[in-house]
């Protein structure tokens, strides 16, 4: 792959691609004015401090690209479209129907994100009920008029609708993929104030620890994009057909096996679950009652998310979830059976049976090293903080993680872009 400036200078070069990504910067300008386009009735200062208290809705923020702390129009942002994706690919492994749909080519694909959107509005609503209690207990906000609630509710939805409304934008007339895109504008964002307000209030001393932490970074990037780019490629031989006058295979090809297949998602599942208990701990702090109130204590001191049972257990439901979603999106058996189906085998081992088998073994294998990778990416703060003793630098390994990946992404994308551009010409 060549450089990402090489890649950069030859799209500013080519007209077409130039113009798309004129209109992708195009939809980030508007995306960064609804992200500071405040929603009323809201205390901001109560606000963040409960963001800093409270890493579930840390990483809402990096989904939602910034939008939630500052608590926009676009607060709940992509969250609800993601789940809707989550729950529409897990519902394709379930039910025949959607799967069939989801192997028609374009016009299927074009249903399923129907599907999405409309699931999405369901999820936004509920989602932004969900927001309001949780701000109305904390304080946040204090006004229980209906019509404030409806108003709260209907703007939450009508944010994210408008989000993802962008980023199929982005997708259709843009670079890469919209929604992943907005992500990466949203953290890349607040780099640079994190970075100043780092600076600003490091001392002497820290500063050694400060370049330790970016040293540690520039190398977590590096195992990423190492990780995200392993493959293990197994050889497939094709059986030579003949069909009247004309011969079809005898040709070999590889079938890589991703070491990160499951990409961010399992880091998002396990996230969702380790802090269950401490959230309604929270809310059973203020019981009158004594046993729920020591029990919600204990619970509170024992999921702290600096202490090494939190961690520990993170790390665990990180590895348990890549080994979930890897199985849910990558079907040996079915593999093995579409080799068979055009004639195919793995020099070796026999077709059928046999070659799920082997993909099995070979993807449980290098699924163990992504597993791994992404239960350390994901307690990479504690980690860094430990070592370096810098608090500030609020920036997790799976933000870096998203930033890295839709990079790689991008230019990929622009790369093919530029190749055909580069085939057209030779065909006029």
């Amino acid at each position: 792959m060549n450089s990402i400036f090489e890649v950069f200078t030859r799209s500013l070069k080519t007209p077409e691609v130039r113009k798309k990504l004129l209109f992708t910067f195009g939809i980030f300008v508007i995306f960064r004015i609804f992200a500071h386009i405040p929603v009323s009735g809201v205390n901001l200062a109560a606000l963040k401090a409960l963001f800093s208290q409270n890493q579930f809705l840390g990483l809402l923020d990096i989904f939602s690209g910034g939008t939630l702390a500052n608590f926009s129009v676009m607060a709940l942002g992509l969250n609800p479209y993601i789940n809707s994706s989550i729950i529409l690919q897990l519902l394709t492994m379930v039910f025949p129907k959607l799967e069939a749909l989801s192997k028609e080519g374009e016009t299927g694909r074009q249903k399923i994100n129907q599907y999405t959107r409309f699931l999405t509005v369901p999820l936004a609503v509920l989602q932004a009920v969900g927001m309001y209690a949780l701000l109305r207990s904390q304080g946040i906000i204090s006004s229980l008029d209906p019509v404030n609630i409806v108003s709260f509710v209907v703007t939450m939805t009508a944010g994210t609708m408008l989000l993802v409304w962008l980023g199929e934008l982005i997708s259709q007339k843009g670079v890469g993929n919209g929604i992943s895109l907005l992500i990466f504008a949203g953290i890349v964002n607040r780099i640079p104030v994190i970075f100043g307000q780092t600076i600003s209030t490091a001392q002497a001393a820290n500063y050694f620890n400060l370049a330790v932490f970016i040293v540690m970074g520039v190398m977590v990037i590096a195992s990423i994009v190492v990780i995200n780019e392993g493959t293990r490629k197994i050889t497939v031989y094709y059986a030579k057909r003949v069909r009247g006058n004309k011969m079809y295979g005898g040709q070999s090809t590889h079938l890589p096996l991703r070491v990160n297949q499951a990409g961010v998602i399992p880091i998002i599942f396990a996230v969702s679950l380790v802090l269950l208990p401490s959230i309604v701990a929270n809310y059973l702090t203020a019981s009158p009652n004594k046993i729920l109130y020591n029990i919600a204590t204990s619970v509170t001191a024992l999921f702290n998310p600096s202490g090494p049972f939190y961690n520990g257990l993170y790390f665990l439901l990180v590895v348990g979830f890549t080994y979930f979603y890897t199985a849910v999106i990558f079907s040996p058996k079915k593999i093995a059976s579409e080799i068979q189906k055009y004639g195919g085998f793995i020099p070796g081992i026999r077709p059928g049976s046999p070659t799920a088998n082997y993909l099995n073994y070979i993807l449980t294998r290098i699924t163990l090293a992504g597993a791994i990778f992404l239960g350390t990416i994901a307690i990479f703060p504690e980690i860094a903080r430990a070592l370096t003793n810098v608090q500030t630098l609020v920036l997790g390994g799976t933000g870096i993680l998203i930033v890295v990946s839709v990079v790689l992404e991008t230019i990929k994308k622009i790369e093919a872009q530029l190749v055909m551009r580069s085939y057209e010409r030779f065909t006029k």
